[in-house]
C-alpha cells in the first residue's frame, strides 16, 4: 500500500492507493506505510487541490473501494449526483430500484473509504437538512460550502 498525506482547506487528508487505484481518502493523519508516493496519489491529489479551488467538478482518477455489492451500487450511484447539488437518501434508494432501501443507503454511506471524490457529502435528510458524516458536519457543510449547495441545519 502506497500513502500519502496532503493538505486541504478541510484539514489533512490521508490518501491510499494499492497499484494503480486509489483505494481510500481518510480525514486526518492516519498514516500507517509512511509517505510513498505513487503516480494515483499524486493524481488524487492534484485532482483534490482543483476540486478545493473551484477548478474541478468531476473526479476521474481510477477508484478501488472494497465494500459488499450493495455498498458498491449505491457508492457508483453517489458519483451520479451532479457537482452543485444534492440528493436524499431515499432519492438514492429509488435510483437503485430499492425505494425502501433509504436506511441501507445511510448505512452504505457511512462505510464510503473514498469520501469527497465519492461524494457521499452531497446526501442530505428527505428535507435538505444536514445529517450525520464520516468526516463531522463541519467538514460536510465545508464540502457543501465549495458547491454552492444549499442545506438546512
Amino acid at each position: 500500500m502506497n500513502q500519502l498525506l496532503i493538505d486541504s482547506p478541510i484539514g489533512p487528508l490521508t490518501l491510499s492507493g494499492e497499484g494503480e487505484y486509489l483505494t481510500a481518502l481518510a480525514f486526518g493523519d492516519v498514516r500507517t506505510a509512511g509517505d510513498r508516493p505513487s503516480p494515483v496519489l499524486e493524481l488524487a491529489a492534484g485532482q483534490l487541490r482543483e476540486y478545493f479551488s473551484g477548478g474541478r467538478r468531476q473526479f476521474t482518477v481510477p477508484l478501488a473501494a472494497e465494500g459488499t455489492e450493495f455498498q458498491r451500487r449505491v457508492w457508483a450511484a453517489l458519483r451520479e449526483i451532479p457537482y452543485g447539488t444534492a440528493a436524499s437518501y431515499k432519492d438514492v434508494a429509488i435510483r437503485l430500484g430499492k425505494p425502501g432501501a433509504a436506511i441501507a443507503v445511510g448505512q452504505a454511506n457511512s462505510r464510503n473509504p473514498i469520501p469527497v471524490i465519492i461524494p457521499c457529502h452531497r446526501v442530505v435528510g428527505a428535507r435538505g437538512q444536514l445529517v450525520g458524516y464520516t468526516g463531522g458536519l463541519r467538514i460536510k457543510k465545508a464540502l457543501l460550502a465549495v458547491e454552492g449547495i444549499p442545506f438546512r441545519e
